[in-house]
């Protein structure tokens, strides 16, 4: 019976997947963004066309949001979305800890 090989998660599946540890960083703080948007969205029961009202932005944005088109936001696109719609954007941050973590 063949081993499976288990690697634990750094927290960040696009460092899991191997990308560019800034590359990755940024992607997932562009994901949690994106999906805090999201959950915004469904928490007000918005349609797009109402989601794209409240954020300033058009409803083809609020699309491409929802269908995960992560590449096309940047971090102070989302941060702007939220801002309108009266969300408290706070950013934390914190040295690097665990295996191979860098100093900060």
């Amino acid at each position: 019976m063949a081993r499976t090989r288990v690697q634990w998660s750094t927290g960040n599946v696009f460092r899991d997947l191997g990308l560019a540890p800034e590359e990755a960083g940024s992607l997932k703080i562009r994901a949690d963004l994106m999906i805090a948007i999201e959950r915004l969205i469904k928490r007000r029961k918005l349609t797009q066309a109402g989601a794209a009202k409240l954020l300033g932005v058009t409803q083809p944005r609020i699309s491409d949001l929802v269908r995960g088109k992560i590449e096309l936001f940047s971090i102070d696109t989302l941060v702007d979305m939220l801002t309108r719609a009266g969300v408290r954007v706070r950013v934390n941050v914190s040295r690097p800890h665990g295996k191979g973590a860098e100093a900060a």
